[in-house]
């Protein structure tokens, strides 16, 4: 019985180690993966979740096609603005990619298959006779969309806004201008109101300065220090700095400063806080490439880290935050959301919930359009594909470093 015993252990013992090296080398394998395979990655996800609601609104079908799924205590009029959502938060997360030159490349081939079909979609999206036309009028929540669809414009002007026709601007202008006959929530709903006519001074047409004005001054008046804004008077531990707030201000301030509507140190100020706040997005990512999934929006997934994709985008991450390390992080993060089908009905549209069907999580605001906020955490995607954010060896992110023993930068509170 003891040599039994011995024999047995010493089995198991060589199965463990034989296991344990299978493990080993899989997590090698996986650490190998290049910045070009991990392009791959991120395009693949971004068109599936993009392309049903960008192919539907080029065919005039969007409004007959896309589920209208709600959470249990939904309290939106869900016709009246589920799709302008789902059309605005998609183009808003496509925008930087669509703006990269075409090539002769097959991820340049699906770029190209893309934006010519946005271009198309949004051409129906403000003709009062397409099937697709999208309500502007009426409703408070088209102030929220309005300001995605105006932030694609700003992001992409010469892939998205320039090539459109003379009549489709005029009528987008038209339906902007249409939207200061409502008013918002007092939080970070001003800097929609803001974007949206910060959009329209960009391109020479009469601004209302008031709401810009009252944008930035509340929004500054809420910071509360080291990188992070209260979403109103009172503070909401939740991912709205990233999904809103940190974007939105910068885009705006960059608008006002460039036309001397803004001091450039008001800008300058608010890029350092935007850059301070991606580090904390980058340490939440952790060893596994998961993410804490709590505050208000869950639902809206990967658009948690958009601050940190703008400022990898702007190339503007702090030198301790190597490109190759958010990169890495990020896509252990996209292969975990988005690998599987969990996140995806049977005809490719997103479905309520944070990784999986689980339409309990979503807000009394949310809807199937809502969900297509995913794609604010792609932005990085229009860094070229000879950028050092897609070149560079593999890398860990920090939470993957603290966790395996390896030096990890302190981090400490900023002032500004």
């Amino acid at each position: 019985m003891i040599y039994f015993h011995t024999k047995t252990t010493l089995i198991l013992s060589f199965l463990l180690i034989v296991f344990s090296s299978a493990s080993a080398q899989q997590e090698k394998n996986k650490k190998a993966s290049t910045g070009a395979q991990d392009r791959q990655v991120w395009v693949k996800a971004l068109y599936k979740i993009s392309y049903p609601v960008v192919q539907n609104l080029a065919k005039g079908t969007l409004k007959k096609n896309m589920p209208l799924e709600t959470g249990p205590k939904y309290g939106l009029n869900l016709k009246s603005v589920t799709y302008l959502e789902a059309v605005g938060r998609t183009m808003a997360g496509l925008a930087p990619w669509l703006a990269l030159p075409d090539d002769g490349t097959e991820e340049g081939k699906m770029r190209k298959e893309m934006r010519m079909l946005l271009l198309k979609g949004l051409a129906n999206a403000v003709d009062p006779k397409s099937p697709d036309y999208l309500n502007f009028r009426t409703e408070s929540q088209p102030i929220v969309d309005a300001a995605y669809v105006a932030q694609a414009f700003i992001r992409a002007p010469k892939a998205l806004w320039e090539p459109l026709d003379k009549e489709t601007k005029v009528r987008f202008v038209e339906e902007f201008k249409s939207l200061r006959n409502r008013s918002g929530a007092y939080n970070n709903w001003l800097l929609f109101s803001g974007l949206t006519e910060g959009f329209l001074l960009s391109i020479g047409e009469q601004y209302d300065p008031a709401r810009v004005q009252f944008a930035v001054n509340k929004i500054k008046e809420w910071y509360v220090g080291d990188s992070w804004y209260s979403d109103g008077e009172k503070f909401s531990m939740d991912y709205y700095n990233s999904y809103v707030i940190h974007t939105m201000l910068v885009d705006l301030l960059k608008i006002l400063a460039d036309h001397k509507k803004a001091a450039v140190t008001d800008y300058d100020q608010a890029l350092k806080r935007m850059v301070r706040y991606s580090e904390y997005l980058e340490r939440v990512i952790s060893p596994e490439g998961t993410y804490p999934a709590y505050g208000r929006s869950i639902t809206y997934r990967t658009a948690a880290f958009q601050a940190l994709a703008q400022t990898a985008l702007m190339e503007k991450l702090p030198a301790h935050v190597k490109p190759a390390q958010v990169r890495c992080g990020l896509t252990k993060v996209i292969h975990n959301m988005f690998d599987g089908n969990q996140n995806f009905d049977e005809k490719g549209w997103l479905v309520l919930g944070f990784n999986g069907h689980q339409p309990a999580i979503a807000d009394y605001y949310t809807s199937t359009g809502s969900l297509y906020m995913a794609t604010l955490g792609f932005l990085t995607l229009g860094l070229p594909a000879n950028n050092e954010f897609w070149t560079a060896p593999a890398a860990p992110w920090t939470s993957l470093k603290a966790w395996t023993g390896e030096e990890v930068v302190k981090d400490y509170k900023v002032e500004y």
